[in-house]
């Protein structure tokens, strides 16, 4: 399974036919160092909840690669009435698709659309436990510190991916915590620095965890 991280939350992971994004923040990325066009292919899209930093350019996206999106109740309602393809499930939900199997995890968050001059809701914020190749990766989306993480231990988690700029999130203090709850193999920082509310230093937050952490630069690349 190849990973690359694309700054912010944004994710793609690469497996055999399957080419999925996770929480595209794409274009009003400050960090991302890619264009919409340059992702061509992609044929999976998991929206984690309904912030414009998370559901990004999906829908661009999804019209232009014909992709079936993946994520709630809600925001797949409002995707659906603008014609694209979805898959909507719940907290607590597990799906087997044709690469493999989704579970939908809790998060501790909002999860407004914002459409034009209205909030729309976009249900509860989620993050995912993708399975394929053999493999697992967590991407816990935007989310404080809950104790459900402890329950991910019993998925054996290859990687996970955690929120640790604070404010919004998690702070690293409580990403560490986060850590020892879940017991991935592997853990990767995300969602700080893109914006000054979310500064953090990814090595205190590799020098504090108990896991072993992965600092990707933006488009860096792991395969696991």
């Amino acid at each position: 399974m190849k990973l690359t991280f694309l700054g912010h939350s944004a994710l793609l992971i690469e497996e055999g036919n399957f080419k999925g994004l996770v929480d595209p923040f794409i274009s009003g990325n400050p960090s991302c160092k890619i264009r919409v066009d340059d992702l061509t292919g992609i044929s999976h899209i998991f929206v984690t909840h309904g912030h414009g930093d998370h559901m990004g350019d999906t829908i661009d996206i999804a019209r232009k690669n014909q992709s079936l999106i993946i994520t709630n109740f809600e925001i797949s309602n409002y995707l659906s009435r603008l014609k694209l393809r979805t898959h909507a499930m719940h907290i607590g939900g597990r799906t087997k698709f044709d690469f493999g199997r989704v579970k939908m995890t809790s998060a501790l968050h909002g999860s407004g659309i914002s459409d034009g001059d209205n909030m729309l809701c976009g249900g509860n914020p989620g993050g995912f436990v993708i399975e394929l190749g053999g493999k697992k990766v967590y991407h816990a989306g935007d989310t404080g510190l809950t104790y459900d993480m402890k329950l991910l231990e019993d998925e054996k988690i290859d990687v996970a991916f955690l929120p640790i700029g604070g404010n919004y999130t998690m702070d690293i203090d409580d990403a560490v915590k986060a850590c020892d709850f879940i017991k991935a193999k592997i853990v990767v920082p995300m969602h700080y620095n893109t914006f000054g509310l979310i500064s953090a230093d990814p090595q205190i937050f590799k020098n504090k965890a108990p896991s072993e952490v992965v600092i990707l630069d933006v488009n860096e690349t792991m395969i696991v």
